[in-house]
């Protein structure tokens, strides 16, 4: 029996499961998609007349979808979809406006800090993870759940991508005493006596980022919105400095 999870054996034929990224109108009646696939990373590829009424492929080639995509691979860098199956639509967050837009900023997230083709297994179920959590919550999560959450799921694509922040000692002398900042460049928290270009991080923040790393993405921590707020500034000055990335705010304002 074939594993349809893995790559196919014709050639210039692929079978992977994939998160829909991004679903944009091309034409009359295609659509280009950005998918990020368990095997082959961030991929785009063309749905030819998946927007006619009669399309085979309904529905299902929206935003958020997780999919199992049968794909033809040419010469040039798009692929052609060819095939297409539901294996979670994640039905309730679309219908909860903070779902919804958690879903797209965590979407955006992985495909702007994992844009090549180079496959990262723990992504893809990261990402997968974090959208069921989305639909399990819909309409359930407060906006401090909300933010919280979605930091947590940020932290992790950092350690993910090699850039999780040095918070045990301090990330310029190794000292583990008065860790009072946090330094981009640095790559962490920093002691006192080394905290010339660093902002001020609390305890609380802090701690937040260690038990974030350290936990399931369910059991995500609870936090005070100054806390999250410095959170999220260290997480996107790491991001500015080490991968030359600029995400949106993790929550909408």
């Amino acid at each position: 029996m074939r594993d349809l999870d893995s790559l196919q054996d014709m050639p210039g034929q692929l079978r992977t499961e994939a998160v829909v990224l991004r679903s944009m109108r091309y034409g009359e009646a295609d659509r280009i998609l950005h998918v990020y696939t368990l095997h082959r990373g961030r991929l785009s590829a063309i749905a030819k007349g998946v927007r006619r009424a009669r399309s085979r492929f309904g529905g299902r080639l929206e935003p958020f979808f997780r999919l199992q995509l049968e794909l033809h691979e040419g010469r040039g860098e798009l692929l052609t979809v060819t095939g297409a199956h539901t294996v979670d639509a994640y039905a309730r967050l679309r219908g909860d406006a903070r779902a919804l837009d958690g879903a797209s900023r965590a979407c955006d997230a992985v495909g702007r800090l994992f844009e090549t083709s180079e496959p990262h297994p723990a992504v893809f179920h990261l990402l997968c993870r974090q959208l069921a959590l989305l639909d399990e919550r819909a309409g359930a999560t407060g906006a401090a759940g909300a933010w919280a959450e979605a930091l947590s799921f940020r932290l992790k694509l950092l350690l993910a991508a090699g850039l999780a922040p040095q918070l045990g000692a301090c990330a310029s002398c190794g000292s583990r005493e008065h860790l009072v900042g946090f330094s981009g460049s640095a790559g962490g928290v920093v002691c006192s006596a080394c905290e010339a270009g660093s902002f001020a991080l609390a305890e609380e923040a802090h701690g937040f980022m260690a038990d974030a790393l350290g936990r399931a993405l369910a059991e995500t921590p609870e936090a005070s919105d100054p806390a999250l707020r410095q959170v999220e500034r260290a997480i996107s000055v790491t991001l500015e400095y080490h991968a030359h990335v600029r995400l949106a705010p993790a929550v909408a304002a």
